[in-house]
């Protein structure tokens, strides 16, 4: 999911949590931004929205990258290590679970095995390289 699609969502979640009925909530993105719809706020409006929303009452949930696995001591630097490497990618523990689902049909990292763990941390390796991070 891209940053604009990100930011439409939490307005529409904005909308909804401050109880804004459609004429209101149109009313505010035209005045803000002489627009009708959220579809066709650009990349500098979105901002604008959110903190108009901020300021209203809204307040956004900070996201939790999940919770981190409790691996055995034989698993533990592996699992640090792919820590690591989601941290620097700005990604959660459900995407190393999915990543784990797709590689080996296996649902949570906690559950492979050291082999497929190492896999796991070759492939985000890679996806590291793609996108220009340090591995």
């Amino acid at each position: 999911m891209n940053i604009r699609n990100i930011n439409l969502a939490k307005i529409h979640v904005a909308k909804k949590q401050l109880g804004l009925d459609d004429e209101t909530y149109r009313a505010i993105l035209a005045r803000l931004c002489g627009v009708k719809s959220a579809k066709d706020l650009n990349a500098r409006q979105l901002p604008l929205v959110l903190q108009e929303f901020e300021r209203l009452g809204w307040q956004p949930v900070k996201t939790k990258h999940g919770k981190r696995p409790n691996p055995p001591d034989n698993k533990a630097a592996l699992m640090s290590k792919i820590e690591a490497q989601l941290s620097a990618a700005n990604r959660s523990w459900a995407y190393a679970d999915g990543m784990a689902m797709h590689m080996f049909k296996v649902e949570k990292v906690d559950w492979l095995g050291g082999d497929q763990l190492l896999k796991l941390v070759q492939a985000l390796a890679i996806d590291a390289r793609r996108h220009g991070r340090k591995t």
